[in-house]
């Protein structure tokens, strides 16, 4: 009888990368769906063409590397699906095409494909597209359709330079999504849906959306500020559940992602109250990105039969 050797780990799961990301693409359906329903055929046309974009170029950088084909793990679709989300709807046709660009080709296969970046190629895409055309990026349309909502309060909340300055906006508006933004954030009642949707499925833990959301919250109530409205307002709920999650960017355990979602919390919140930015959840988690190599060089559990090092 021939035996088989091969290094650890042994342990195998039913699911693997494509499983995953069909699960957090099933997770931004009502998201999605929400967006379109708000601001019509301009968003549905945006997260298309981004969807296409990011598909296309890692097809593209497989094809001209001779190496085989990524694009049915799906990690591509959901970096131009979040891209899609992070864009208001009035932004024009070719950002997003940018954004895939620079995503795929710098952020993810540059440094050596999934699993070897070490910032969320789609919150990366979105912070160069804000530097860059900074005017495109903040330009918020009203929602072309409503739910449950006091018009004249969207209207003035429309003439906001960004959401986060909609202070006449309702509790119920801003959960519901009346209210300008980007086409994946502003309807909040749909982005806890997908939460809902991941915890059940176990593809994330509870921690980093629960400590970063707990953290911007309190922060904010201790600095004066409305802490529903805090959370309610931007894109923390978006950046919690989907990006601040990613396998890749997040620390390994437990403790370590305590660690790095109080860290997003803290500088959200730094950059919201004195940052010129009113929004600063991009930025945030892609510096916390920076750090989790370092969390996880702390917060790691000792191996078994491990002999401590004499200093």
């Amino acid at each position: 009888m021939r035996l088989s050797l091969s290094s650890g780990p042994h342990i195998r799961a039913k699911s693997d990368t494509r499983l995953t990301m069909l699960d957090v693409l099933i997770a931004l359906l009502p998201t999605t769906a929400a967006g379109i329903y708000f601001f019509g055929t301009r968003a549905a046309l945006l997260l298309a063409v981004s969807v296409a974009s990011c598909v296309l170029f890692e097809a593209l950088w497989c094809a001209l590397g001779h190496r085989k084909s990524t694009v049915g793990d799906l990690s591509a679709a959901v970096t131009g699906l979040l891209l899609g989300l992070n864009l208001p709807s009035s932004a024009p046709w070719w950002l997003p095409v940018i954004g895939a660009a620079f995503a795929i080709l710098v952020i993810k296969q540059l440094f050596g494909g999934l699993g070897a970046n070490f910032l969320n190629p789609a919150l990366a895409a979105r912070a160069a597209l804000l530097s860059s055309w900074p005017a495109h990026m903040t330009t918020f349309l009203l929602p072309q359709r409503t739910l449950f909502v006091n018009t004249a309060a969207v209207a003035d909340a429309a003439t906001a330079a960004t959401p986060l300055t909609a202070k006449s906006s309702s509790y119920l508006d801003l959960f519901l999504g009346n209210i300008p933004g980007c086409i994946g954030e502003v309807c909040k009642a749909a982005l806890i849906l997908g939460l809902l949707y991941l915890l059940v499925r176990k593809v994330i833990g509870w921690q980093i959306p629960v400590v970063m959301v707990a953290t911007v919250a309190l922060l904010s109530w201790a600095l004066g500020e409305d802490p529903l409205q805090a959370v309610l307002s931007g894109g923390l709920l978006l950046g919690a559940i989907f990006m601040a999650t990613d396998y890749v960017t997040s620390p390994m355990l437990a403790v370590g992602e305590c660690i790095y979602a109080f860290g997003c919390g803290v500088i959200l919140v730094l950059i919201r109250k004195f940052g010129n930015y009113p929004e600063g959840c991009s930025y945030a988690i892609l510096i916390m990105n920076i750090i989790t190599p370092l969390i996880d060089k702390y917060c790691k559990r000792k191996v078994y039969g491990e002999v401590k090092k004499n200093a």
